[in-house]
C-alpha cells in the first residue's frame, strides 16, 4: 500500500516523499481512512508506530478541504479548524513540527502552539491571526479561553493526543471545559499508546 492509495492530497504525498516516507504504517493504514470519512475514533498504538502522521494527515486534509472558503480578516479571532490537545509542552512541539513538515506544501498553512512555560505575547499574536491548526496543553489553553483570547467555535476536528496520559495527569475537567467550547458537530479523535 502507498500513501497515494489513502486518497491524500498531492501536496501531502509530496511532503511525505520529501521526508523519505514510502509507505504508511499499520496505524496509518487503519486510522486515516475513517478519519478522512469524518468518523470519531479511539486509536491505540505504540510509541514510534506513526501515530502523529495518522493524526496530522487527516487534519491537514480538513484544512485543505476548507481552503476554498474565505479566510477571516487579519485581527479577527476566528479560531482554528483543528484543535490538538497534548499533555506536555514537548509533545505539543513535536506535533507542531510534524504539522509543518507534512504541511510544508499546503498554501498559507497557519499552525499555533499554546503551551505553558513560554511568554504569552507570541501566543496572543498567533491566536489573533487566521489559524488552521492549534496545538495546545489544556492548562494554557484554558487561560486563553477564560481571557477571551482563544475562540474554539470553528473547530471541526478535536484531537486528544496521549489521552490516557492527560487523564492520568488530572486533565479530565479542563478537557470537558475545552470540549464544551467547541461545536457539538465536531469530529473527535483520541490517540493513546494504551487505553
Amino acid at each position: 500500500m502507498s500513501f497515494e492509495t489513502l486518497n491524500l492530497h498531492e501536496s501531502l504525498t509530496r511532503a511525505l516523499t520529501t521526508a523519505g516516507y514510502t509507505a504508511p504504517t499499520e496505524v496509518q493504514q487503519r486510522a486515516i481512512p475513517p478519519a478522512l470519512a469524518g468518523q470519531d475514533l479511539m486509536v491505540s498504538s505504540s510509541t514510534g508506530s506513526g501515530k502523529t502522521a495518522s493524526i496530522m494527515l487527516p487534519a491537514l486534509m480538513r484544512v485543505l478541504a476548507s481552503s476554498s472558503q474565505p479566510r477571516p480578516p487579519r485581527g479577527t479571532v476566528a479560531g482554528p479548524r483543528v484543535l490538538v490537545l497534548t499533555p506536555t509542552r514537548e509533545l505539543a512541539m513535536q506535533v507542531a513540527k510534524a504539522a509543518m513538515d507534512y504541511g510544508r506544501f499546503v498554501p498559507h498553512l497557519s499552525v499555533c502552539t499554546v503551551v505553558g512555560g513560554v511568554p504569552y505575547g507570541l501566543q496572543l499574536k498567533q491566536l489573533r491571526g487566521p489559524l488552521d491548526i492549534l496545538i495546545a496543553t489544556p492548562g494554557r489553553l484554558i487561560d486563553h479561553l477564560e481571557s477571551g483570547k482563544a475562540q474554539l467555535g470553528n473547530v471541526e476536528m478535536l484531537v486528544l493526543d496521549e489521552a490516557d496520559r492527560m487523564l492520568d495527569m488530572g486533565f479530565i475537567d479542563p478537557i470537558h471545559h475545552i470540549a464544551k467550547a467547541t461545536p457539538k458537530a465536531r469530529q473527535t479523535v483520541m490517540y493513546s499508546a494504551t487505553f
